[in-house]
Protein backbone atom coordinates (compact mmCIF):
# COMPACT_ATOMS: atom_id res chain seq x y z
CA UNK A 1 0.00 0.00 0.00
CA UNK A 2 1.70 3.18 -1.20
CA UNK A 3 0.35 6.63 -1.86
CA UNK A 4 1.14 10.31 -2.20
CA UNK A 5 2.35 12.04 0.96
CA UNK A 6 2.73 15.81 1.44
CA UNK A 7 5.37 16.95 3.94
CA UNK A 8 5.08 20.53 5.21
CA UNK A 9 7.97 21.67 7.42
CA UNK A 10 10.43 24.57 7.46
CA UNK A 11 13.25 22.25 8.56
CA UNK A 12 15.10 21.19 5.41
CA UNK A 13 16.83 18.33 7.22
CA UNK A 14 13.48 16.81 8.16
CA UNK A 15 12.08 17.29 4.65
CA UNK A 16 15.12 15.57 3.13
CA UNK A 17 15.48 12.67 5.56
CA UNK A 18 11.77 11.87 5.80
CA UNK A 19 11.34 12.13 2.02
CA UNK A 20 14.13 9.62 1.46
CA UNK A 21 12.64 7.23 4.05
CA UNK A 22 9.14 7.46 2.56
CA UNK A 23 10.35 7.06 -1.01
CA UNK A 24 12.24 3.95 0.06
CA UNK A 25 8.88 2.57 1.24
CA UNK A 26 7.29 3.24 -2.17
CA UNK A 27 5.51 6.51 -1.39
CA UNK A 28 5.40 9.51 -3.70
CA UNK A 29 6.43 12.58 -1.71
CA UNK A 30 5.70 16.28 -2.19
CA UNK A 31 7.51 18.76 0.06
CA UNK A 32 6.67 22.32 1.12
CA UNK A 33 8.67 24.62 3.37
CA UNK A 34 5.70 26.58 4.76
CA UNK A 35 1.94 26.39 5.08
CA UNK A 36 1.20 29.21 2.66
CA UNK A 37 3.03 27.43 -0.15
CA UNK A 38 1.26 24.17 0.65
CA UNK A 39 -2.36 25.29 1.10
CA UNK A 40 -3.48 25.70 -2.52
CA UNK A 41 -1.80 22.49 -3.64
CA UNK A 42 -3.32 20.45 -0.79
CA UNK A 43 -6.80 21.64 -1.77
CA UNK A 44 -6.50 21.66 -5.57
CA UNK A 45 -4.41 18.50 -5.91
CA UNK A 46 -4.81 16.61 -2.64
CA UNK A 47 -2.36 13.86 -1.69
CA UNK A 48 -3.47 10.76 0.19
CA UNK A 49 -2.16 12.16 3.48
CA UNK A 50 -0.38 15.26 4.81
CA UNK A 51 2.24 15.53 7.55
CA UNK A 52 2.29 19.09 8.94
CA UNK A 53 4.73 20.77 11.28
CA UNK A 54 2.96 23.13 13.69
CA UNK A 55 5.57 25.86 14.08
CA UNK A 56 6.40 27.40 10.69
CA UNK A 57 6.85 30.94 9.32
CA UNK A 58 4.27 32.76 7.17
CA UNK A 59 1.46 30.28 7.94
CA UNK A 60 1.85 27.78 10.77
CA UNK A 61 0.41 24.29 10.83
CA UNK A 62 -2.60 25.28 12.94
CA UNK A 63 -3.75 27.91 10.47
CA UNK A 64 -3.04 25.59 7.55
CA UNK A 65 -5.17 22.87 9.13
CA UNK A 66 -7.97 25.32 9.93
CA UNK A 67 -8.16 26.45 6.31
CA UNK A 68 -7.76 22.93 5.01
CA UNK A 69 -10.65 21.63 7.11
CA UNK A 70 -12.94 24.24 5.53
CA UNK A 71 -12.49 22.41 2.22
CA UNK A 72 -11.23 18.90 2.87
CA UNK A 73 -11.22 15.88 5.19
CA UNK A 74 -7.70 14.94 4.06
CA UNK A 75 -5.98 12.71 6.64
CA UNK A 76 -3.46 14.79 8.61
CA UNK A 77 -0.65 13.93 11.02
CA UNK A 78 0.82 16.79 13.06
CA UNK A 79 4.47 17.11 14.07
CA UNK A 80 4.74 18.89 17.44
CA UNK A 81 7.51 20.00 19.74
CA UNK A 82 8.51 17.53 22.44
CA UNK A 83 6.28 17.66 25.52
CA UNK A 84 4.16 20.49 24.08
CA UNK A 85 0.78 19.17 25.21
CA UNK A 86 -1.01 22.39 24.24
CA UNK A 87 0.02 21.99 20.59
CA UNK A 88 -1.09 18.37 20.58
CA UNK A 89 -4.48 19.11 22.13
CA UNK A 90 -5.13 22.08 19.83
CA UNK A 91 -4.13 20.11 16.76
CA UNK A 92 -6.49 17.25 17.57
CA UNK A 93 -9.26 19.65 18.53
CA UNK A 94 -8.94 21.36 15.15
CA UNK A 95 -9.30 18.09 13.27
CA UNK A 96 -5.89 16.41 12.97
CA UNK A 97 -6.11 12.61 12.84
CA UNK A 98 -2.88 11.97 14.74
CA UNK A 99 0.27 13.64 16.05
CA UNK A 100 3.91 12.73 16.62
CA UNK A 101 6.33 14.62 18.85
CA UNK A 102 9.80 15.69 17.74
CA UNK A 103 12.34 14.18 17.77
CA UNK A 104 10.65 11.14 16.25
CA UNK A 105 11.64 7.83 14.78
CA UNK A 106 11.09 7.52 11.04
CA UNK A 107 9.89 3.98 11.62
CA UNK A 108 7.15 5.28 13.94
CA UNK A 109 6.09 7.95 11.45
CA UNK A 110 5.86 5.41 8.63
CA UNK A 111 3.81 3.08 10.87
CA UNK A 112 1.40 5.92 11.71
CA UNK A 113 1.12 6.90 8.03
CA UNK A 114 0.36 3.32 6.97
CA UNK A 115 -2.22 2.91 9.73
CA UNK A 116 -4.02 6.12 8.80
CA UNK A 117 -3.94 5.35 5.07
CA UNK A 118 -5.38 1.91 5.79
CA UNK A 119 -8.25 3.47 7.74
CA UNK A 120 -8.87 5.97 4.96
CA UNK A 121 -8.80 3.22 2.36
CA UNK A 122 -11.34 1.16 4.30
CA UNK A 123 -13.74 4.09 4.31
CA UNK A 124 -13.23 4.84 0.61
CA UNK A 125 -13.82 1.37 -0.86
CA UNK A 126 -16.34 1.57 -3.71
CA UNK A 127 -19.62 -0.28 -3.49
CA UNK A 128 -18.63 -2.42 -6.48
CA UNK A 129 -15.39 -3.59 -4.85
CA UNK A 130 -14.59 -7.09 -3.72
CA UNK A 131 -16.21 -6.63 -0.32
CA UNK A 132 -19.94 -5.92 0.02
CA UNK A 133 -20.74 -2.36 1.14
CA UNK A 134 -21.21 -1.94 4.87
CA UNK A 135 -24.80 -1.45 5.96
CA UNK A 136 -25.99 1.96 7.03
CA UNK A 137 -26.16 2.58 10.76
CA UNK A 138 -29.30 4.37 11.92
CA UNK A 139 -29.52 5.25 15.62
CA UNK A 140 -32.33 7.67 16.34
CA UNK A 141 -31.32 10.97 14.77
CA UNK A 142 -27.95 9.61 13.62
CA UNK A 143 -27.41 8.08 10.19
CA UNK A 144 -24.00 6.76 9.13
CA UNK A 145 -23.23 5.44 5.65
CA UNK A 146 -19.81 3.72 5.76
CA UNK A 147 -19.85 3.00 2.01
CA UNK A 148 -20.08 6.72 1.25
CA UNK A 149 -18.26 7.90 4.38
CA UNK A 150 -21.22 10.12 5.19
CA UNK A 151 -22.77 11.16 8.52
CA UNK A 152 -26.12 12.86 9.07
CA UNK A 153 -27.65 14.16 12.29
CA UNK A 154 -31.31 15.14 12.06
CA UNK A 155 -30.84 15.13 8.28
CA UNK A 156 -27.92 17.59 8.43
CA UNK A 157 -24.50 16.49 7.24
CA UNK A 158 -21.60 16.39 9.70
CA UNK A 159 -18.11 16.21 8.18
CA UNK A 160 -15.74 13.95 10.11
CA UNK A 161 -12.11 12.97 9.76
CA UNK A 162 -11.26 9.31 9.21
CA UNK A 163 -10.40 8.77 12.87
CA UNK A 164 -13.52 10.55 14.11
CA UNK A 165 -15.70 8.46 11.79
CA UNK A 166 -14.25 5.18 13.03
CA UNK A 167 -14.60 6.13 16.70
CA UNK A 168 -18.22 7.20 16.19
CA UNK A 169 -18.97 4.07 14.18
CA UNK A 170 -17.61 1.87 16.98
CA UNK A 171 -19.80 3.61 19.55
CA UNK A 172 -22.93 3.69 17.37
CA UNK A 173 -22.77 0.02 16.44
CA UNK A 174 -23.79 -0.92 20.00
CA UNK A 175 -25.76 1.87 21.68
CA UNK A 176 -25.70 1.78 25.47
CA UNK A 177 -22.56 -0.38 25.56
CA UNK A 178 -19.56 1.32 27.15
CA UNK A 179 -16.34 1.33 25.16
CA UNK A 180 -13.14 1.91 27.09
CA UNK A 181 -10.46 4.21 25.78
CA UNK A 182 -8.30 1.16 25.07
CA UNK A 183 -11.07 -0.36 22.95
CA UNK A 184 -11.51 2.87 21.00
CA UNK A 185 -7.76 3.12 20.50
CA UNK A 186 -7.68 -0.44 19.16
CA UNK A 187 -10.39 0.50 16.68
CA UNK A 188 -8.88 3.78 15.51
CA UNK A 189 -5.18 2.94 15.77
CA UNK A 190 -4.36 -0.52 14.52
CA UNK A 191 -1.01 -2.24 13.89
CA UNK A 192 0.18 -1.79 17.51
CA UNK A 193 0.65 1.95 17.03
CA UNK A 194 0.78 3.53 20.47
CA UNK A 195 -1.33 6.55 21.41
CA UNK A 196 -2.36 7.75 24.84
CA UNK A 197 -5.71 8.40 26.48
CA UNK A 198 -5.55 12.13 25.79
CA UNK A 199 -5.69 11.46 22.05
CA UNK A 200 -9.04 9.63 22.28
CA UNK A 201 -10.44 12.28 24.64
CA UNK A 202 -9.50 15.01 22.16
CA UNK A 203 -11.22 13.18 19.30
CA UNK A 204 -14.37 12.78 21.42
CA UNK A 205 -14.39 16.51 22.22
CA UNK A 206 -14.03 17.28 18.54
CA UNK A 207 -16.91 14.93 17.67
CA UNK A 208 -19.19 16.61 20.20
CA UNK A 209 -18.24 20.06 18.95
CA UNK A 210 -19.06 19.14 15.35
CA UNK A 211 -22.47 17.67 16.23
CA UNK A 212 -23.32 20.62 18.48
CA UNK A 213 -22.65 22.92 15.55
CA UNK A 214 -25.77 21.45 13.90
CA UNK A 215 -27.65 20.66 17.12
CA UNK A 216 -26.71 22.61 20.28
CA UNK A 217 -28.61 20.04 22.38
CA UNK A 218 -26.53 17.08 21.15
CA UNK A 219 -25.81 14.70 24.06
CA UNK A 220 -25.65 11.31 22.34
CA UNK A 221 -21.99 10.62 23.21
CA UNK A 222 -21.86 10.04 26.94
CA UNK A 223 -18.83 9.92 29.24
CA UNK A 224 -18.64 7.37 32.04
CA UNK A 225 -15.83 8.82 34.10
CA UNK A 226 -13.01 6.39 34.74
CA UNK A 227 -14.52 3.84 32.34
CA UNK A 228 -14.99 5.19 28.83
CA UNK A 229 -17.68 6.37 26.42
CA UNK A 230 -20.97 5.14 25.00
CA UNK A 231 -23.55 6.18 22.43
CA UNK A 232 -26.83 6.90 24.23
CA UNK A 233 -29.82 4.69 23.48
CA UNK A 234 -32.93 6.53 22.24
Amino acid sequence: MAGAIALVDDDRNILTSVSIALQAEGFTVRVYSDGEAALKSLIDNPPDLAVLDIKMPRMDGMELLRRLREKSALPVIFLTSKDDELDEALGLAMGADDYITKPFSQRLLIARIRSLLRRSEMRAKPEGGEEPPAEKIVRGRLEMDPARYRVLWQGLEVTLTVTEFMILETLAQRPGIVKSRDQLMDTAYQDDVYVDDRTIDSHIKRLRRKFRAVDPEFKAIETLYGIGYRFAEE
